[in-house]
C-alpha cells in the first residue's frame, strides 16, 4: 500500500469515527422512538465502516 493510499485510510477513519460519536451523542439525546432508532441504526453502519477500512490496514 502506498503513503498516499494509507493517509486516505487514515483520513477515512478520522471522519467515520467522528460521524459515529456524533450519532451516539445524537441518539441519547433524541425522545422521538423511530428517530432515535434511526440514528442508533446509522451510528452501527458508520461503525461497520470504521471496521471496515480498519481491517484494510
Amino acid at each position: 500500500m502506498t503513503n498516499k493510499e494509507l493517509l486516505y485510510i487514515e483520513d477515512a477513519l478520522g471522519h467515520e469515527k467522528y460521524f459515529k460519536e456524533k450519532c451516539q451523542e445524537c441518539s441519547v439525546q433524541l425522545t422521538d422512538g423511530e428517530l432515535k432508532n434511526f440514528v442508533s441504526n446509522l451510528t452501527q453502519q458508520h461503525n461497520n465502516i470504521f471496521s471496515g477500512f480498519y481491517q484494510l490496514l
